[in-house]
């Protein structure tokens, strides 16, 4: 069929329906609402499609295209639930299971009649995580089913006033329900808070009397304080102390009319560097326990690459080893790697080295593996030009280890999905692994760029200089199937995202003792000192960052606008994303 999206934002569920929708024989397009009901609405006349399918909208869909056509909304709730806020009330009322339903559009919210639903588990994570991986698997089922059910012509959708559905109406989970009471929270509470609100729209707080938004919150089991204090830093997170016990904040916001110039996420210690005198009177203490006067330096809460497994705490970047197996996991908030990120990924890269393995495996154990360099702390740097530039470096030295590294076999373990530099960081290891649900964008176009991450050389390699070509020029998502099959990935894992970690162990220790790998450790040895003969990679990292230079540092260049728009989060270039990007980058 011809099938449209309209979603308010190219998501990553929406990226995974385009995706897999495709894979199955549907012509698929795309259109944002985001700009307004006139594009949607010329879509519509000039594509004609046998159905509509909304993955995530944050407005209504124009009357007159619901009337006239068969509009399937993806809903984030079970059947019967209504409201914008569907997954933030699974979380804070801790419901074990959740569901997505597929309903046709009509002028009540969600009421239309029912095509499909799929229920999933709610395990302990945040909602931005939660969406990314048991959301998304039920609702593109969800989504595939009811698509079945109306090719087939036959199916009539459940009204909702069938006396199986339970309708319950849920308002818009607001910032009054989110706000942390630091006095009486337990730590239990405050982190459920703060896991419903790590990705959108954060929990607005004050810290040394500013207002900010707090986004993600890990377990401490070591640091204490006052309530609400400040104890520490460590790798851009700050840790909050808590009435039992303290939380580690990774992230922070400043509101949009705190008269910041960077109102969007980022590291937290970035933020509070900004804060050069606390908007708080003097002499006043603050709700973070700290002077309002003058806030002194935190002390920085070091911890090993290798902890101890009795440890509860927070580090985006973690060590440990079964055997002849290494396990090297990262985890940094939407994927993106700042300059800082990259080195101390690289720093643990290189402990690991040091240590008796056959095997290491890069990768976290669930949601994105990478997304490339870090968009918003460029954005929000004195010199993003320069920023973007020595970020991008400190990523080429990251791959370029992975690619030297001849004495073991190196295995990426994709539990999610990758980006532009995060693909081709993931392409640098010997063999991809990757969980049936990723989505991954081999390509830097869409941001005005050409690319680095050595590229050129890694996936032509896998995939031929055409097939290469092809997905970096037309800049479209790929299914987990589809890179299979394109030879991008090497395994593919159908796991469901808690049991991704464990499955990538077992394959991993099978791995290590099969009786092969010595001989696949020499064959890969020689492969690379021969590549290296025809053309080193020196060469192609010169060639390559020639070519990026000119366009960070290039103010008229598509980049920096592009770069902005992301960022903010403001609507730029085509109400179609999937068409073919202006520009030649070749």
């Amino acid at each position: 069929m011809d099938i449209l999206l309209v979603a308010s934002a190219f998501n990553s569920l929406t990226q995974r329906l385009y995706a897999e929708l495709s894979d199955h024989g549907h012509r698929v397009d795309a259109v944002l609402a985001s700009h307004g009901p006139g594009p949607v609405r010329a879509a519509v006349r000039e594509l004609r499609p046998d159905l509509v399918v909304a993955p995530m909208l944050k407005t209504a869909l124009p009357e007159d295209v619901w009337r006239e056509h068969t509009c399937l909304i993806v809903h984030p709730g079970p059947p019967g639930d209504r409201g914008p806020s569907s997954l933030d009330w699974a979380i804070a009322e801790e419901a074990p299971r959740w569901g997505v339903t597929v309903l046709q559009a009509e002028a009540a919210m969600d009421a239309g009649a029912i095509w499909a639903s799929e229920p999933f588990p709610v395990p302990l994570v945040g909602k931005s995580d939660l969406y990314r991986n048991e959301a998304s698997d039920a609702a593109v089922t969800a989504v595939l089913t009811a698509v079945r059910r109306y090719a087939g012509g036959s199916y009539k959708p459940l009204p909702q006033t069938d006396e199986s559905i339970d309708v319950v109406w849920r308002d818009a989970f607001r910032q009054e329900r989110r706000r942390i009471d630091w006095e009486r929270d337990d730590t239990a509470t405050v982190l459920r808070k703060l896991r419903g609100a790590d990705s959108q729209p954060g929990v607005l707080d004050e810290l040394l009397g500013r207002e900010v938004f707090l986004h993600g919150g890990h377990p401490e089991d070591l640091l204490r304080g006052r309530a609400g204090e400040l104890l520490a830093h460590r790798a851009g997170a700050v840790c909050r102390a808590t009435r039992d016990g303290a939380v580690w904040i990774p992230e922070l916001r400043p509101r949009k009319n705190s008269g910041d110039p960077a109102p969007f996420r980022r590291p937290a210690t970035s933020v509070l560097a900004g804060f050069t005198r606390p908007a708080v009177p003097t002499g006043r203490t603050g709700p973070a326990g700290l002077p309002g006067e003058s806030a002194p330096a935190l002390p920085e809460a070091p911890v090993p690459f290798e902890l101890p497994p009795d440890r509860r705490t927070w580090s985006d970047v973690r060590y440990r080893q079964r055997g002849d197996t290494g396990f090297l996991s990262f985890s940094f908030p939407g994927g993106a790697m700042s300059t800082d990120q990259c080195r101390r990924l690289l720093a643990a890269y290189e402990f690991a080295l040091t240590r008796p393995t056959r095997v290491l495996v890069l990768g976290g154990a669930r949601d994105f593996f990478s997304n490339g360099i870090h968009l918003n702390v460029i954005e929000a740097a004195p010199d993003p030009a320069a920023e973007s530039w020595t970020n991008l470096n400190a990523m080429d030295d990251l791959v370029e280890a992975v690619l030297r590294t001849t004495d073991r076999l190196v295995v990426a373990a994709l539990a999610g999905n990758a980006a532009a530099g995060g693909a081709m960081l993931a392409l640098a290891a010997d063999q991809v692994w990757c969980r049936a649900g990723t989505v991954l964008n081999p390509h830097y176009r869409r941001m005005g760029l050409y690319g680095s991450e050595f590229w050129t050389y890694t996936l032509p390699r896998r995939v031929g200089p055409e097939q290469a070509r092809r997905l970096t020029t037309e800049a479209l998502p790929v299914s987990a199937a589809t890179a299979e099959r394109l030879g991008l990935v090497d395994r593919l894992l159908p796991a469901a995202p808690q049991d991704f970690a464990a499955e990538t162990e077992r394959l991993a220790a099978a791995l290590a003792a099969g009786p092969g790998l010595d001989r696949r450790i020499a064959a890969k040895a020689a492969a690379r000192a021969s590549d290296e003969l025809q053309r080193p990679l020196a060469e192609y990292r010169r060639a390559e960052l020639a070519r990026m230079r000119a366009v960070f540092f290039d103010a008229g260049a598509p980049y920096h606008a592009l770069r902005s728009a992301f960022v903010r989060k403001t609507p730029s270039g085509s109400p179609r994303p999937l068409a073919a990007p202006d520009g030649d980058l070749r």
